[in-house]
């Protein structure tokens, strides 16, 4: 399960991130995920899950992730026709039945946001991820 490995890695982004912005406690975690992107939502919860009993000290003890799914479109690269992809990255256009399509969104992997806090005197800090 790759999981483990991917959530390990959003773990690491966020504690490197946080640190820099003084945040010492994170209450919520959002990604989004495709929907082609291999990786198994429920599997990513669970990973959480472990990562935020091993790492007390980061997170708040009801810390909760969210991950908002990214739909799989493909588009023709002869007609220009846009559809949703089967299963598997190789699928045939509706409309000229060749196997062109280039993905357009379904695979993405991305931390959107976390939310913390800092010192006991500071409230509250919602972060948005660039490009992560």
């Amino acid at each position: 399960m790759h999981e483990m490995a991917l959530m390990g890695e959003v773990i690491d982004i966020i504690k490197e991130d946080a640190a820099s912005k003084r945040i010492i406690k994170i209450d919520m975690v959002e990604l989004l995920v495709g929907e082609i992107s291999n990786a198994m939502p429920d599997a990513l919860k669970m990973a959480f899950e472990v990562y935020k009993e091993q790492n007390a000290y980061f997170f708040e003890k009801n810390a909760r992730i969210f991950i908002q799914i990214e739909k799989a479109l493909a588009e023709c690269i002869l007609c220009s026709k846009s559809y949703v992809p089967d299963n598997n990255r190789i699928s045939f256009c509706p409309v000229c039945g060749l196997p062109s399509g280039k993905i357009i969104s379904g695979e993405s992997f991305q931390i959107l946001s976390y939310e913390g806090s800092g010192d006991a005197d500071e409230s509250n800090v919602a972060h948005r991820c660039a490009d992560q």
